[in-house]
């Protein structure tokens, strides 16, 4: 039977209370610590040091994807590291403050919040050291490579909701979910059953969240109701959102990653002093296209001599490569074939391989601009 295109006015409530009104069963998840309103939840320090367990990347695929479509890490990055990524982002919106004529938001009020956009490479480019120590985390690495597999590439922003700050619309996110319906309703059921393939959501807290600060609101098993990209906007979703919703409190350092079709959104900050922030990551499939346009050869440049540094100072070599994979391009493709021809293989090397090759072999900056075929400066 030819399947029909999906239309905002064919979503069903019911049908999608049939979906997300079920249970998580925690014997599902055997390497986790508990399930919260829906979350499966990891300690950090349970699971450290297995970011290559094909058992375990399986479990968190799985919940990503079948189950509730949610998971968290508790203790995910230690606060300490965190205290400096935070320093160095607020200074960078500061800086940032007064040079901008036009605050957008993607589903909030403009200027209601403060945003850092690229943080990523603005981090990289302000403080390699710093980069290089928050981006060598595990537990990043871990959601990373369970929901995307190896060559994924890193996106960031970072989002302060300043006291009074009003909830987010509940919403589902990139690629579809920018679209107005309209636009998604174009798209064959495929495209809509694809996307969220394409894209990990995560958040790194700042500071301690608690609930009247207005951390994330989730819809656990949402992801799964196939048209939901042409729901979130009816009023009937809307509401029954605003009445079912989970919202888990977080504290500094804790992680939660989950798939970007989850119907969710930032909640209300009723504090008079909280300032909430988060690091909110976007990891992308190699195999698609990042949210944002990011110069990663100039983050190379900058966080090269730090990788270097601390390679000879002994640091971990797996943390360091993860520092690379949120760093560099780790696919070979787009790219210009009569120069990078495949000569040892069906494509090219990635800049990502070139750049753990070089520290493999201590080779200075200049040498690894030459291996990138960059201009001599």
């Amino acid at each position: 039977m030819v399947e029909p295109w999906f239309e905002a006015a064919s979503c069903s409530l019911d049908d999608f209370r049939a979906i997300v009104e079920q249970p998580v069963d925690p014997a599902d998840y055997p390497h986790a610590a508990r399930v919260e309103q829906g979350v499966v939840m990891y300690a950090a320090a349970d699971v450290q040091g297995h970011a290559d367990d094909r058992s375990l990347q399986a479990e968190i695929a799985m919940a990503l994807d079948r189950g509730p479509g949610l998971v968290a890490f508790a203790g995910a990055v230690d606060p300490a590291i965190v205290d400096a990524a935070t320093t160095e982002f607020a200074a960078i919106i500061e800086d940032e403050r007064g040079t901008r004529r036009d605050v957008g938001d993607h589903f909030a009020p403009a200027g209601a919040n403060d945003r850092a956009w690229n943080a990523l490479e603005k981090l990289a480019l302000r403080n390699p050291d710093v980069f290089v120590d928050y981006y060598s985390n595990e537990m990043i690495a871990l959601a990373s490579l369970s929901w995307l597999g190896p060559n994924y590439q890193v996106t960031s922003q970072v989002n302060i909701v300043n006291p009074g700050g009003q909830a987010q619309e509940p919403h589902r996110d990139y690629h579809l979910g920018f679209m107005e319906d309209a636009e998604a309703e174009q798209y064959p059921p495929h495209i809509h059953r694809l996307s969220p393939l394409l894209t990990l959501q995560g958040a790194v807290a700042h500071c301690d969240m608690p609930l009247d600060s207005g951390p994330t609101m989730y819809l656990p098993h949402s992801q799964k109701y196939e048209p939901g990209y042409l729901a979130w906007r009816r009023d009937d979703f809307k509401e029954y959102f605003a009445q079912h919703h989970a919202q888990l409190p977080l504290g500094k350092g804790d992680a939660m990653f989950f798939n970007p079709a989850v119907f969710h959104g930032a909640g209300t900050n009723t504090t008079a002093d909280v300032h909430r922030m988060a690091n909110l990551l976007q990891v992308s499939t190699a195999f698609g296209r990042a949210m944002e346009d990011i110069d990663r050869r100039a983050m190379i440049r900058s966080i090269y001599p730090s990788l270097l540094a601390k390679l000879d100072l002994g640091a971990d070599r797996a943390g360091l490569d993860r520092a690379v994979a949120a760093c560099a391009e780790g696919y070979a493709f787009p790219g210009d074939l009569d120069v990078d021809q495949p000569v040892d293989g069906l494509a090219p090397r990635s800049d990502a391989a070139i750049v753990r090759q070089a520290l493999d072999e201590r080779k200075n900056s200049s040498q690894l601009a030459e291996q990138l075929k960059e201009p001599t400066p």
